[in-house]
């Protein structure tokens, strides 16, 4: 079990909600050492028109190869020494790192096709990396500073092409911050500004030469801080519950389960913007992974031309398919020169036509 199995629910020994007084049970005065927060701040704002060129753009695969995206998709762990971390995927999410390792392990790679249609665009990571520091001390006001610095978050944005096939790129969005924030005296052990970021897209479109105007909402939390030791009381030391086997008793985990049945589905969310389409001509500029491995259901030389397929196609995979079927998306109406049942955009089905 674990401290928030129920069979553990408010054990005296476990962390958690306290009941009754919360003075009973101190024993005694514990020095840690923890990252102390002295000032932080908050600020959110819609970037509009915010240009970004995308690099590192890799097709949205399966794990066995070229094809629609996987949405069954269990959790990524990477362990160093004794610490693992662990990113796992939700119905319809992949990240940047998912997709690179299906088009690494696929046997062919696609090629875009047609115009790009944005999709959706959010931060890849929680911290932000800050560059062009300066704190300047405020005479009139002790122990308070003008702090300015640009803050550069990590995002990644998904489009597809004009055959419905989803790719993920790279890109990195700047702002400058000038706030005024409280700062310690000086000390042997020195302050660090930190930055705690996020960002996702309300909307976008492909201008050409792999890049996107984007507006974005941005949401940035900078602090300073130090490592500190500090004195707090404590409870005494946890009792660690045994671990519990999966599934080892069939009765526990169906018990566990609610009475009546829950419902709505899992869904892709749908709230990411309307998508606009552009002309596709300049792709020749962008960098696309391959891995030294063949394209696979690709427009053939010239294709693109005009945002078409209509030189046909070329490959060698069994499910290469001809550029002349077109499909369209019955609820959200996103078109894509492709053989799809589903939209890779609301997940409705598609009409097909000639």
């Amino acid at each position: 079990m674990s401290f928030y199995s129920y069979k553990n629910a408010n054990a005296e020994a476990s962390p958690g909600v306290i009941t009754g007084n919360a003075w009973d049970g101190i024993c005694e005065r514990i020095c840690v050492q923890v990252k102390n927060v002295y000032d932080s701040c908050l600020q959110q704002e819609q970037l509009d028109n915010r240009e970004v060129t995308l690099s590192n753009i890799v097709p949205v695969l399966t794990n066995t190869g070229c094809g629609a995206q996987d949405i069954n998709r269990s959790c990524r762990c990477e362990c160093t020494g004794n610490a693992c971390s662990c990113k796992c995927g939700t119905c319809g999410e992949i990240t940047y790192q998912d997709a690179l390792e299906n088009a690494e392990n696929a046997s062919c790679i696609p090629q875009p096709c047609g115009t790009w249609t944005f999709e959706s665009c959010r931060s890849s990571q929680i911290e932000g990396q800050i560059s062009n520091l300066s704190v300047d001390r405020l005479c009139d006001r002790p122990q308070f500073a003008r702090v300015k610095a640009d803050v550069a978050i990590p995002i990644d944005v998904l489009f597809i092409d004009q055959r419905c096939q989803e790719w993920m790129g790279q890109s990195v969005i700047t702002v400058s911050k000038d706030v005024l924030l409280a700062i310690p005296e000086e000390s042997i052990v020195p302050f660090t500004l930190e930055s705690m970021v996020s960002a996702i897209c309300v909307s976008g479109r492909y201008i050409g030469n792999c890049k996107f105007e984007i507006t974005v909402c941005v949401t940035v939390v900078l602090k300073i801080l130090a490592e500190v030791e500090v004195m707090i009381p404590s409870y005494g030391f946890c009792e660690i519950p045994p671990c519990e086997e999966f599934a080892e008793s069939v009765c526990d985990e169906f018990f566990a389960l609610p009475i009546f049945p829950r419902s709505g589905a899992c869904q892709q969310n749908t709230a990411a913007a309307t998508a606009q389409t552009a002309n596709a001509n300049g792709n020749g500029a962008c960098s696309f992974y391959t891995g030294g491995k063949p394209y696979c259901n690709s427009c053939s030389s010239g294709g693109t031309t005009n945002g078409s397929c209509s030189s046909g196609c070329s490959g060698s995979v069994s499910n290469v398919t001809g550029c002349t079927s077109c499909s369209t998306c019955s609820n959200c109406g996103t078109s894509c020169q492709s053989n799809s049942t589903l939209c890779p955009r609301c997940g409705s089905a598609m009409t097909q036509a000639t």
